[in-house]
């Protein structure tokens, strides 16, 4: 079985930074796409960054503030967010699609618990 778990959330002022890490622990053989997620109160979880590869991909809203970054060798991926908005408030979730020690055949989709980021005005 494969955990991911999240951790930097916290509470900032807007304009401040935090950076979320995200680390996979288990019968890991390869990490494929990871990317990160995020839900407001009464909201979709909605993408926020993906990584895949050499390929990266954000939302329109955090273009040119956020950057997604992995490192393979702690099966860890991480988020930087600068220039935070209150709107940018909600729990951030981690994905990741993990081809397993067992079975390298196919892959499989997990996701963390969340942390939670707050953005005050």
């Amino acid at each position: 079985q494969v955990h991911l778990v999240e951790s930097g959330g916290g509470l900032v002022q807007a304009g401040g930074f935090l950076r979320l890490s995200c680390a996979a622990s288990g019968s890991i053989f390869s990490i494929n796409a990871m990317g990160w997620y995020r839900q407001a109160p009464g909201k979709q979880r909605d993408l926020v960054a993906l990584i895949n590869g050499g390929t990266t991909n954000y939302a329109d809203s955090v273009k040119g503030r956020f950057t997604i970054s992995r490192d393979n060798a702690k099966n860890t991926m991480y988020l930087q967010m600068n220039s935070l908005k209150p709107e940018d408030t909600a729990v951030y979730y981690c994905r990741a699609v993990i081809v397993l020690t067992t079975n390298k055949e196919r892959s499989y989709e997990y996701w963390g618990l969340g942390t939670q980021v707050t953005v005050s005005s």
